[in-house]
């Protein structure tokens, strides 16, 4: 039984992955709020269902495969850059979000987790293109990181600088994101979850 269990997580976990992958290569802009390099998808759900299933070790799992699933679909246009920074900010997204869920499996808790998941998202967003993403690949592209200062101040003209195209660019379109998927996993979790937990299959139960 323990064995059919364990190989039951392991497909499931392969199966997320896979989906995951998929509609990370599904991404589209929101050319009001950012540049199109920025896109959004929603390769988070999927990682986030199996996170809140089996934990955040899995959550971790289930992002690594995307990445692979994805590259292996659509090779990398932006030197690994861009798939290094979806893996790092989904991380901040859903570690913290199946943490606070595991410690009480109620629908509060999972609204609770994926608020203060999608807060850290966004921080972390804004300090890793700040300070890695942005100058690595400004350097990989021959270009410079006012470059897409100027991008920024394409939509808002108020946008000069790092700090600023952070602020009103990065921060919010990673909020919209975590919203975005935050709204899908709540309404689909409770409906899919005893199909890959059955022992799971209280969850959302308590709502308070």
């Amino acid at each position: 039984m323990k064995r059919n269990k364990s190989l039951k997580r392991l497909v499931v976990i392969s199966l997320l992955g896979t989906i995951s992958g998929i509609l990370m290569v599904l991404e589209f802009p929101i050319p009001w709020l950012a540049p199109d390099f920025y896109g959004v998808d929603f390769s988070e759900v999927p990682v986030l269902v199996g996170a809140f299933s089996y934990g955040p070790v899995a959550g971790i799992i289930i992002e690594g495969l995307k990445i692979i699933v994805k590259l292996a679909i659509k090779p990398t246009s932006t030197f690994l850059v861009g798939e290094l920074a979806n893996f790092l900010v989904g991380l901040a997204f859903v570690v913290p979000a199946s943490i606070i869920y595991a410690q009480k499996k109620t629908k509060k808790r999972a609204i609770i987790g994926l608020a203060v998941g999608g807060l850290t998202m966004a921080i972390v967003a804004a300090l890793l293109n700040a300070f890695v993403l942005l100058p690595v690949f400004a350097l990989m592209m021959g270009a410079h990181v006012d470059d897409f200062v100027a991008l920024g101040n394409m939509i808002f003209p108020f946008i000069t600088n790092v700090f600023t195209f952070m602020v009103f660019s990065v921060v919010p379109f990673n909020l919209v994101k975590a919203t975005l998927v935050s709204v899908i996993v709540v309404i689909i979790y409770k409906r899919i979850s005893p199909l890959i937990k059955a022992e799971d299959s209280d969850d959302f139960e308590e709502v308070s």
